[in-house]
Parts: C-alpha cells; sequence; structure tokens
C-alpha cells in the first residue's frame, strides 16, 4: 500500500469547529478526547480536499474530473480510494517574553510521529527525551535568564536532541521559515505542553449587529488554533494511482482552505509533501 506524509503549516488562524460549546466558549475547537489536542479531523480534511478539486474545476482548471474524483473520495455509495488520517498537531506557537513566540512541542507528539513514520514505511531518524518539568530543551539565544511562555517559567536544560530539526523541516513549505525552526524550537516535558494545548489557544468574540439600531443581536465567543502551528497526516490509497491526483491539486497553488470561517479569511494552511526516503510504495 503506498502512502505518504503531508505537511499543513497555518498561515491563518485555523477553527476546526466541535459541533458542541465547552464552557464559556460557544465554539471551541475539536480536540482529541484523551489528550485535548487540537486536532482537525480525517473526515475535514478529506472534505477540504474533494471541494479543492471541485474548485479547480469549476475554475477551469481541472485537475481531476469526476469519475476520478468519485473512485478517489467516494460516494454515498461505495468507500472511496484515498485512506486520510486526522491531522494532528505537532508545533503550537506560543506567546514568548523572550521573542515574538516559540514553536513548543513535546515528546509524546514526537513520539507519535515517529510512529506515524513508521506506519508510513519510513525509518525513525530523531532522538526523543523527556526534559524535567518546568525545563525546556531548545536553543537559550542571547538570554541568560529563564524563559517565559505566557505567564509560566521555564528553565533550560539542554539543546535539542539530533535529527529533530532535519525531521521536521521538511513538512515546512517556506524556505525562510524552516530556517527558524532551530532558534525558535522548544521541546518542553509533555505535561507542561498539555497546559498550553488545553489553555493557551485564542478565544475570539464575534458579534452580529441589529441592521436597524446596531446594537448587538447574536455575541458568541470563539476559540482558534494560531497562525504558524504546524500539522501533518497520513495518505494512504486502497488501489494505485490514487496518491498522485490528490499531489497535483497543489502543482500551481499549494494551499488549502480547513474547518469553518474561511469567508473571514480563516482555515488556511500552506501544504507540503516532503520526499521521505523509504516510505511505501
Amino acid at each position: 500500500m503506498k502512502t505518504c506524509l503531508l505537511g499543513l503549516l497555518a498561515e491563518t488562524s485555523i477553527h476546526p469547529g466541535a459541533g458542541q460549546s465547552s464552557s464559556i466558549v460557544d465554539l471551541p475547537v475539536a480536540r482529541e478526547a484523551a489528550t485535548d489536542y487540537p486536532v482537525i479531523p480525517g473526515s475535514s480534511l478529506k472534505g477540504a480536499l474533494l471541494g479543492l478539486a471541485r474548485q479547480r474545476e469549476a475554475n477551469g482548471q481541472e485537475r481531476m474530473g469526476e469519475p476520478d474524483r468519485n473512485r478517489i473520495f467516494g460516494r454515498t455509495d461505495n468507500a472511496g480510494a484515498l485512506l486520510v488520517s486526522d491531522a494532528r498537531l505537532l508545533l503550537l506557537p506560543v506567546r514568548s517574553l523572550s521573542s515574538a513566540y516559540k514553536w513548543v512541542t513535546c515528546p509524546h507528539l514526537l513520539e507519535r510521529f515517529s510512529r506515524d513514520w513508521q506506519r508510513a514505511g519510513i525509518v525513525n531518524q530523531f532522538e526523543t527525551s523527556q526534559p524535567a518539568a518546568g525545563k525546556y530543551f531548545g536553543d537559550p539565544g542571547a538570554a541568560t535568564g529563564p524563559l517565559f511562555l505566557e505567564e509560566r517559567q521555564f528553565e533550560h536544560e539542554s539543546g535539542l536532541l539530533g535529527g529533530i530539526v532535519p525531521a521536521l523541516g521538511p513538512f515546512v513549505s517556506h524556505a525562510a521559515t524552516r530556517d527558524r525552526l532551530a532558534r525558535q524550537l522548544v521541546l518542553l516535558h509533555d505535561d507542561d505542553f498539555a497546559w498550553f494545548a488545553r489553555y493557551g489557544l485564542a478565544i475570539q468574540a464575534r458579534n452580529v449587529l441589529d441592521p436597524e439600531k446596531k446594537t448587538s443581536a447574536n455575541l458568541w465567543y470563539e476559540e482558534t488554533i494560531p497562525a504558524d502551528a504546524l500539522f501533518y497526516a497520513v495518505f494512504a490509497e486502497r488501489v494505485g494511482n490514487t496518491i498522485e491526483p490528490v499531489k497535483g491539486l497543489f502543482k500551481d497553488r499549494p494551499y488549502l482552505q480547513v474547518g469553518g470561517n474561511e469567508t473571514v479569511g480563516m482555515g488556511w494552511f500552506a501544504v507540503a509533501f516532503p520526499e521521505m526516503k523509504g516510505a511505501a510504495a
């Protein structure tokens, strides 16, 4: 079975809706039940790909005709040939007092990333280790004091372990952005990262105004994933010639809109299909 990995770097705020409210947040993002990590369900990602294929055809840029769309994505009476995983979180931007922000991850995310490599038939080429709670692995830069992420303080324990930055780089499509990984990447203890994943996302107040009185007709609170967050997903095919036509959708414009609020500019990802040695064919 042929498989491939793809990187999804958020270019704008992202709102993959959960479909239900949570405490004071009317519209939270989708989260994994066990970990509370933000996630983009595979069904949403597959639907966005199908929507892109239809849009290309409607704009006269046909890359995938209706017969191929039905074969690859399926219909109500048959399953499609493309298998799409959930898009899993890999790097979360977190505000820092010592720089604009840090890309934060943890050993658990990297372990799952490594396992997904193996599922795609790729040999793991990076190391993971658990920093102590309240400490971090990464480049301390010119700062001699502690690292502040939001209101929390962390002490430097070690540099990043070998292979992590080269492993993540191919999943970021922009060269200038890849160049920042080594100095902005921070590895936290799993429990410390879970706090930021659970409580560190932006909450935006949105409103509908009465057209006559210009007073509030409907105020709600909406959770979003910040721009520059990095996700990844796994594609696999039941039959041949399935993944390549999907890759062809991004030949000229490697961007994909996923999730809600497209009309207010949300949901845009830069897509990367890294060439991974040893991938299952």
